[in-house]
């Protein structure tokens, strides 16, 4: 490796812990460590958002997503996801954040807890916190494999475990000393660099590139934007089908960012519901930027490589940006574009301990001890559990030897077993007030139970005699929310009257004027 790209690196590691622990190093409470004393800027949270959604494989696989694995090119059409996170995330900022910013709430399960009861709070707490360990420790190991393939490429050879005990030693420091303040902070640096590095790529690209290439690119359906096959077994396949992406995306986003702690911590951060409703608004309409810029540099390296398929080029769609990265940039941004890649990983991991820790404390531990803890207590046992989940992820993600396993597709995948289940709860306690928290558990079991059974048995031929595929994932969660729905209010019939707690639970417009007044 380059002496100069390594001291970027080197530099770079050392810099995000530091300044994390100097951001978020006078914690004056467990509000103030969870939820930053909902004193953050908008914007950092939104930027926050972004860098919490993103991973080292995003970074390196989006460009990748210009090519199809059938040999011909997806172009453009991966932006119709993004579209639909734009209208979901519109819809949870106006449905669902009032809830949240009612009272005193640090987690998005304290809702269910008011609705329905303790039991229930606790049921979507463990469900998030199985979830978050399967999908964020494989993710820290998915992360692993494209640096150790970018440092062999540089004579460096590393094992997967040694990178995933470094990142999470790394990002351990700042998590545990700083609270969401640092998380915060650092992610919005984070974002910065993989930006910046995706905008230096595009400029090296352009020097390279021949003319006459974006009429190629035309030609070829490499800038096709739009997939309108209604064809029913496409739609309920491909990702890239208009509806399932527009349509599918929208529930599924509600979803990861409207009953997710990993997300809602963020902006219940905010200063006030206005400015969540920012956060989370923009959030969808700066990772829409985002895919695109990753989607052009892929573009462009499509042209770059001849205006080849993967099969003439005898890549994967993950390995084309890597290459690139490891033979071609100039030095200093090959470590650039390295560090990036750090930060990705460094992001996502910081922000799942952080929200882990909270929803431990709160949802868990105070609900069922049922104790009245002092602040400086609840503080402690959030650095705790902070430590403790680094420790779990770093030993599960370190047991991965191979990137063929197929626990790593499941656990990427782990999503489509609780999300549905998640929002499907909420809105079942929005909208159907007769349901009691018994009704909502037995919901909420029978849909994890049921899409266990899609997710992992439900096969589709697309055509007579066609290899089966499985269902397009943004399905998953919409499917789920159906079932929680019919379900629970099914169960509701046997009650003649409204739950006492919904009224309480669900008015939201005192506390939300007070939220405005306070901004």
């Amino acid at each position: 490796m380059n002496a100069v790209d390594l001291v970027i690196i080197v530099v770079y590691l050392a810099a995000m812990p530091l300044i994390g622990v100097l951001v978020g190093r006078k914690q004056r409470s467990a509000a103030d460590y969870f939820i930053g004393e909902r004193s953050l800027p908008w914007w950092a949270v939104c930027f926050s958002i972004v860098a919490t959604e993103t991973s080292t494989l995003t970074v390196i696989s989006t460009p990748g997503l210009i090519w199809a694995a059938s040999g011909n090119y997806n172009g453009l059409t991966y932006l119709q996801l993004p579209f639909g996170y734009i209208i979901g995330r519109t819809l949870v900022a106006f449905i669902m954040l009032p809830r949240y910013f009612k009272g005193k709430q640090s987690t998005a399960y304290a809702f269910l807890g008011e609705r329905f009861g303790g039991a229930m709070q606790g049921v979507s707490s463990v469900a998030f916190i199985i979830t978050r360990l399967l999908a964020e420790g494989v993710r820290l190991f998915a992360g692993a494999i494209p640096i150790q393939y970018i440092l062999s490429s540089y004579g460096l050879h590393t094992q997967y475990w040694q990178i995933v005990v470094v990142l999470t030693a790394l990002t351990l420091i700042y998590a545990l000393v700083g609270g969401i303040k640092a998380v915060v902070w650092v992610d919005v640096i984070q974002l910065s660099v993989y930006i910046l590095g995706a905008l230096i790529a595009v400029v090296v690209l352009a020097q390279k590139l021949p003319s006459g290439w974006t009429s190629k690119a035309s030609d070829a359906g490499i800038f096709k934007l739009f997939d309108f096959n209604f064809d029913i077994a496409h739609l309920l396949t491909s990702q890239y089908a208009f509806l399932t992406a527009v349509v599918g995306g929208a529930i599924f986003t509600m979803a990861s960012h409207g009953a997710d702690q990993l997300i809602v911590q963020r902006f219940l951060a905010c200063r006030s519901i206005k400015d969540g409703r920012k956060a989370l608004i923009g959030s969808g309409i700066a990772v829409t930027i985002q895919f695109g810029l990753f989607l052009l540099v892929g573009a462009m390296l499509w042209a770059h490589n001849g205006f080849k398929t993967l099969k003439e080029l005898n890549l994967k769609g993950d390995d084309v940006f890597t290459r690139f990265i490891t033979s071609e940039l100039p030095v200093g941004v090959a470590g650039l574009l390295i560090a990036a890649i750090l930060a990705s990983t460094m992001g996502a991991l910081a922000s799942a301990l952080n929200a882990l820790s909270n929803s431990t404390v709160a949802d868990l531990y105070q609900r069922f001890t049922k104790r009245k803890a002092e602040d400086s207590k609840l503080l402690r046992h959030g650095r705790i559990w902070t430590l403790v989940w680094a420790v779990v992820f770093a030993v599960f993600a370190s047991l991965f030897t191979s990137k063929d396993n197929p626990v790593i597709e499941q656990g990427l995948a782990i999503t489509g077993y609780t999300y549905g289940a998640l929002l499907g709860a909420f809105l079942l306690g929005m909208w159907i007030k007769r349901a009691r928290q018994l009704d909502a558990i037995i919901a909420f079991i029978a849909t994890v139970a049921v899409m266990a059974f899609v997710v992992l048995g439900v096969k589709i031929a697309p055509s007579p005699g066609g290899k089966p595929v499985v269902l397009a994932f943004p399905w998953y969660t919409l499917l789920g929310v159906l079932i929680t729905l019919v379900v629970g209010g099914l169960l509701s019939l046997r009650h003649r009257g409204d739950d006492p707690r919904a009224a309480e639970a669900l008015s939201t417009k005192p506390d939300e004027t007070a939220a405005e007044e306070a901004a």
